[in-house]
């Protein structure tokens, strides 16, 4: 007899999963401990959680992965072999159809770009701008966003950060698509309309090392180029050559609830708490209350009103907020989650809700 923590190291299958699995009906243990509800699975079992394993990251459906299984140490494999081939079809039947839209989404695209000088809402300048900030406001909206900068390689215009200077203010943004982290700083010298860079992670990060003191920095953008100074010191490079997506269309956030949360224990009871596996990651099941808290469901919790999250990413947006207390705001299931600060409106970040199946 396998532990269901042995089981989970030999198939691949985490433990809140195999639990997961149980209560659906699909895995069930040989054998529950009727005192310490402690699983415990049949030496056979191994072979149909590595079969559970392949079925569910081909997305195949619960109802039937059950029937596979059920079927899976018959001496007819007939009914496996239909169930698969039929699950293959509708994958194939969907992705010809997703190409067939994804092709007329290109087309209109084209379409528009040809018809178009500029997709942008804004004047954005093209000349040179020269603008002086604090260092350490600037170190600190870098620290704020650092985190969410995607590293896919099919998605390079999200590869840096972007500088986004208006006025009198300068907003870096990064995201990955999951998460999204926003922070302004206070700048002078910034004239009018508006100017943009997106500037590479490397450079960024060779930046926050420069700007690690006191007292104001300069920093220059002009054309694609963007110099930073500090002292006697400085550094420089080339911001990519991409646009970045309009992330003000990403902030319009509808109403959730808000929980004050004191970090240090939020996170503590993060790490320990329970999580549902996924291909993502493990996520962390939140549950916000009318008294302003927010509680970490259980596997079994059901309920409108929970909201899944990768946990590592929200453990990196709460060490990102700097704060010894932060503000969950928490919608709809489907809602991304916003972290902010008490006393800093202009610094937050946003994460991807992700879904719960089944």
């Amino acid at each position: 007899m396998r532990s269901i923590g042995e089981m989970a190291r030999d198939s691949g299958l985490g433990v809140s999963a195999l639990r997961f699995y149980d209560r659906a009906g699909v895995l069930v243990p040989a054998w529950v401990d009727p005192v310490s509800g402690y699983r415990w699975y049949e030496p056979g079992q191994l072979d149909e959680a590595r079969v559970l394993v392949r079925l569910r990251r081909a997305g195949m459906p619960l109802a039937d992965v059950r029937l596979v299984l059920a079927g899976w140490s018959g001496a007819d494999g007939d009914l496996v072999r239909g169930l698969l081939d039929a699950h293959l079809s509708r994958l194939e039947r969907g992705l010809s159809d997703a190409r067939s839209e994804f092709s007329a989404l290109r087309a209109r695209l084209d379409h528009r770009e040809n018809d178009m000088t500029s997709l942008r809402t804004d004047t954005v300048q093209a000349g040179t701008v020269r603008l002086s900030a604090d260092a350490n406001a600037l170190a600190a909206a870098l620290d704020a966003v650092r985190f969410a900068v995607s590293g896919d390689p099919e998605l390079p215009m999200l590869g840096g950060v972007l500088f986004d200077i208006e006025g009198e203010s300068l907003r870096v943004v990064a995201t990955d698509r999951y998460r999204m982290a926003l922070a302004r700083v206070r700048v002078t010298g910034g004239g009018e309309g508006r100017v943009r860079a997106v500037v590479p992670t490397a450079l960024v990060d060779v930046m926050r090392a420069l700007v690690g003191g006191a007292g104001p920095v300069l920093l220059t953008v002009d054309g694609g180029r963007v110099t930073l100074e500090s002292g006697d010191r400085q550094v420089a490079g080339q911001g990519l050559d991409h646009d970045f997506p309009d992330y003000r269309r990403l902030l319009a956030l509808p109403a959730g609830r808000r929980a004050d949360i004191e970090v240090a224990a939020f996170r503590t009871a993060l790490e320990a708490g329970p999580v549902r596996s996924a291909e993502s990651g493990d996520l962390s099941v939140l549950l916000p209350a009318d008294d302003g808290t927010v509680a970490l469901c259980a596997d079994a919790a059901e309920g409108p009103d929970r909201v899944a999250v990768n946990r590592q990413y929200l453990l990196d947006a709460l060490r990102a907020g700097a704060r010894d207390r932060l503000i969950l705001e928490l919608g709809a299931p489907a809602a991304p989650i916003a972290v902010r600060r008490p006393d800093d409106e202009d610094s937050f970040s946003i994460l991807m809700p992700a879904r719960l199946e089944d």
